[in-house]
């Protein structure tokens, strides 16, 4: 299969922005970048996020694993990946010592627009929203010439702006924290629930949820009676309990490696099962 040319040029340009890419907020914001501009790139990943309610686009396991955790942070409101910097020169009232030339098509010398990894929306505990940027790499392309001078680039046109910005490799990135939110990220992906109505799988959800408070058992073995006693297909109590995990219901340790063949009801906190007799919240410390 011949591959797509990735031309750029004064019409893609105005194509894109027609498009809307590059802008918008939350569910409505256009990444910049996406998956089937590049198609040759084989770490090339969509993942629907939670936060957002939309697909993101991503093409390294580094830029995957950092958004898994903004995803799952409660402080971040807005997630907008491969962020366009689409008015650079008039941010930048200066731009003599700047590389800009190098980041040029060589056949139609039309201007890359270049972005950076993430733009975050973050609220604070009164209320206030504010914004940091992140430039997510691997640690060995740091040694690039190129990669520093678009990094200082970036760095200027954030400054410029008055937004924190800051660099973040695969080696800051907490990959043990960062897998089990992508263990428990697809049971967030659904509105379905496996084929029960919203009360049915409310009604599951709680079920458990006193199941585990009183248990003593191993989990495993504690979800798969579950299951065995409600007559359930085989996956769904682990899917209740991902969902109960992502909904923060339970509350796992995120940056120990979660294997739920070796956890007991020591390894979980229940903050509360609702509906429980005499209002007594059900909490487990382990």
């Amino acid at each position: 299969m011949a591959k797509r040319k990735n031309n750029w040029d004064a019409k893609k340009l105005d194509r894109w922005i027609k498009e809307g890419r590059g802008q918008g907020e939350g569910k409505n914001y256009k990444s910049w970048l996406t998956i089937q501009d590049f198609p040759s790139m084989g770490r090339a990943t969509r993942v629907f996020g939670w936060t957002t309610n939309r697909i993101h686009h991503f093409f390294s396991d580094s830029q995957l694993k950092y958004f898994y955790l903004l995803d799952w942070d409660e402080k971040v409101v807005d997630i907008r990946e491969h962020y366009a910097l689409l008015d650079l020169e008039t941010v930048l009232k200066d731009t003599t010592d700047l590389k800009l030339n190098k980041f040029v098509d060589r056949e139609s010398k039309e201007s890359y627009v270049l972005t950076t990894t993430f733009l975050i929306t973050l609220v604070n505990n009164n209320g206030e929203k504010n914004f940091v940027a992140r430039s997510i790499k691997y640690a060995s392309e740091l040694k690039k010439k190129s990669t520093i001078e678009k990094l200082e680039i970036e760095r200027r046109y954030w400054k410029a702006r008055g937004v924190d910005w800051g660099i973040v490799t695969n080696k800051d990135i907490n990959s043990v924290r960062a897998k089990n939110i992508e263990w428990v990220h697809s049971s967030m992906n659904s509105n379905i629930n496996n084929g029960f109505t919203k009360d049915e799988f409310d009604d599951l959800q709680n079920g458990l949820l006193y199941r585990l408070a009183d248990s003593r058992q191993n989990l495993k073995k504690t979800i798969s009676t579950f299951e065995k006693d409600y007559s359930l297909e085989t996956g769904t109590s682990l899917f209740l309990f991902k969902r109960l995990v992502g909904n923060k219901r339970i509350i796992l340790d995120m940056d120990k490696s979660i294997n739920i063949n070796q956890m007991d009801s020591k390894s979980i906190y229940i903050p509360k099962v609702s509906g429980s007799e005499g209002g007594n919240d059900a909490r487990l410390y382990g």
